[in-house]
């Protein structure tokens, strides 16, 4: 796990000022790795590579940026599950070092930009290849780890954080397209960021680009839900074990000890417990962080599920004084605001896990792969109920019926406030527009959102173009939800996991977002994953027994909640007050004039998001936007060589 940098420019530069630009680069993303660096500059000067390292396989001889004979060179940030397998295939004598970095290298050599296809795990890398003279990169199929980049006058650049490329960015601006995603969704889609002109490499595309030319981008690879009707629900299942098994087999290999997060949940605690069946001789840390109260406390279950399995649990309380000290690194880390709340305690179980080793495996994913969010339970209540007045429940292509969904709604106990909302109009509309209006926020913001500043863009229509993907069956409503989830969502999650761990130099590992499993999961007919309208049904069925019955049965889905709003009204009121007291806060163009924070805070509801939506990017305009002129002075003194 390491931070990646580098830039290929239209003119030559003298050495010394490519060196200290790659120099700040690695300086800017220092915490991704804090056991060594690494630059390359190529003869002429117009290529250069920036590297700063988190050694966990291959401690010795693993150092980057990693060169072949031929000159070909890499900066790379991940790991390869299956590299010890491709060594042998490319040959394992003609290996100097035992580093999936340098096995990378070889199938490069091997099979050009087809490599990525071969390449099983988490991966951003770029390769210099100065027969081709090009350089060609590659992120991973889900987006676990991260690639920006940035084409100006002067060339292309790229980096692992936005905050690397600040510096040399035409411009420090918001991008009104991606801000208008972020106000709908709390994240952007496709390739935007919040920041004007920094693009981020899709998940499975790779691009290549020449000195003087513009970036060419395609994508490698795609998710096929190509659903199997041949094969039982019980084999559907058997399948499931050996998949996950193996990926958490493979997730499991490096060159330091591996422990796990604990929500107290279902997913991590599958990936918990397997990785212990795995490796039952010693000790195995698992990691949980709380906060007080019944409705956000979940600690109890992870302590059930670290007792079940043998695992040692190190737990911490989190509390709104955390919250005021730490908001800020964490929107810092973040490079903008994304995803929800939940970055804040990811923060700093990570900061706990950190105290105690260098890798931890997590559960990232199986809510959009397996189906765990309430609202594709709510999307197919409204379903049964139009289906039974209609009359068309038992003839229509319905993956549950009114009768079978009922045991199951005792899940949607918290969620009377949003089914409220959500049936308050457009009741029984078309599928996308209703799953559109479940996921959006905006319309909660429209007394607080200037909307006529912000460009004529459609997030529904960008939306609409990822629901309706022509890779998804359009008679399956809970493909259609999982995928747009699994194609929007989880990458902003995975933002998050990668940043808040990265941020205290950790490395989290997402074994359900193994290439062979994800694909399994998608022929899996909604009937059998989704079945009566239980959540995560598939995977509740193949692991009964892995898991505490009180886990297993659990009704209480909670994510990671923060009390945001009851801390907003008490010890967090003044701070958040303050944030918007400012004398630029109070000149956003994006906010209504008159902007009430104060009456905002009152109104707030118990899960809602709208205060912090609009505190995160207070912050995150605060740390960038108004510090604009130091990210310029940093380029400046680096070209000027201060």
């Amino acid at each position: 796990m390491c931070g990646i940098a580098g830039m290929i420019l239209k003119e030559p530069l003298d050495h010394g000022r490519m060196g200290r630009r790659l120099a700040l680069m690695n300086r800017l993303q220092a915490h991704r790795g804090p056991d060594g660096e690494g630059v390359f500059i190529d003869e002429p000067g117009r290529v250069g590579l920036a590297h700063v390292r988190l050694s966990i396989i291959d401690l010795d001889t693993g150092a980057q940026p990693m060169r072949l004979p031929d000159g070909t060179v890499i900066v790379y940030n991940g790991e390869i599950y299956n590299y010890l397998e491709l060594r042998q295939e490319l040959g394992a004598g003609s290996f100097s070092t035992t580093s999936d970095t340098e096995v990378i290298l070889a199938a490069y050599r091997r099979w050009g930009a087809d490599c990525v296809g071969r390449l099983r795990g988490m991966f951003a890398f770029a390769i210099w290849d100065p027969t081709e003279g090009r350089l060609f990169c590659a992120r991973d199929r889900f987006g676990i780890k991260p690639f920006y980049f940035t084409e100006t006058p002067e060339g292309f650049f790229f980096a692992s954080e936005i905050k690397a490329l600040v510096p040399f960015a035409s411009e420090i601006a918001t991008d009104m397209a991606g801000l208008k995603d972020y106000l709908a969704f709390q994240f952007t889609l496709g390739e935007k960021t919040l920041f004007s002109g920094i693009s981020q490499l899709s998940p499975a595309h790779a691009l290549s680009v020449r000195p003087g030319s513009a970036a060419r981008v395609s994508r490698y690879w795609e998710v096929r839900y190509d659903l199997d009707w041949d094969h039982t629900k019980r084999w559907f299942c058997e399948r499931a074990r050996e998949l996950f098994r193996d990926s958490v087999r493979v997730h499991l290999r490096s060159d330091v000890p591996v422990g796990s997060y604990l929500s107290g949940g279902l997913d991590s605690g599958i990936v918990a417990a397997l990785a212990r069946l795995e490796k039952p001789a010693g000790d195995f840390p698992a990691f949980h962080g709380k906060f007080s109260g019944p409705d956000y406390d979940e600690s109890p279950h992870a302590k059930a599920l670290a007792a079940h399995s043998g695992m040692t649990l190190f737990e911490r309380e989190f509390r709104a004084c955390d919250f005021m000290r730490d908001i800020g690194r964490v929107i810092y880390h973040l490079d903008h605001p994304v995803a929800g709340p939940g970055s804040f305690p990811q923060f700093l179980t990570s900061k706990l896990a950190s105290e105690h080793l260098k890798v931890v495996l997590g559960g990232q994913g199986g809510d959009e792969v397996f189906g765990g969010y309430v609202r594709y339970l709510i999307s197919y209540f409204e379903q049964c109920i139009k289906g039974a007045i209609e009359g068309t429940m038992k003839s229509g292509n319905f993956v549950v019926t009114y009768e079978s969904i009922i045991p199951n709604l005792e899940s949607l106990r918290a969620y009377k406030p949003l089914l409220s909302d959500f049936w308050a109009e457009g009741l029984f509309d078309s599928r996308d527009k209703r799953y559109f209006r479940l996921i959006n926020r905006a319309g909660g913001l429209a007394d607080e959102i200037n909307w006529r500043i912000l460009e004529p863009y459609s997030a529904l229509e960008t939306f609409r173009g990822i629901f309706w993907g022509e890779n998804v069956p359009k008679t399956s409503y809970f493909d259609a939800m999982t995928h747009f989830d699994f194609k929007t969502l989880l990458p902003a999650l995975l933002h998050v996991e990668d940043r808040m761990s990265m941020a205290h130099g950790l490395e989290s590992r997402v074994p359900i977002l193994d290439h062979p499993l994800v694909e399994f999961a998608a022929t899996v007919p909604a009937d059998s994953k989704f079945e009566g309208g239980e959540l995560k049904h598939l995977l509740k069925t193949a692991f009964a027994g892995l898991l505490p019955a009180s886990v297993m049965n659990r009704k209480d889905k909670m994510g990671f909640p923060v009390p945001l709003s009851q801390w907003m009204q008490g010890e967090l009121r003044e701070f958040v007050e303050d944030a918007f007291h400012g004398k630029n806060a109070r000149h956003r163009p994006y906010l209504r004039p008159g902007f009430d924070i104060g009456g905002l805070i009152a109104g707030e509801g118990k899960f809602t998001r709208k205060v912090w939506g609009l505190l995160c990017l207070e912050l995150w305009q605060q740390m960038f936007h108004d510090r604009s002129g130091d990210y310029r002075g940093m380029a400046l003194e680096a070209d000027a060589g201060q």
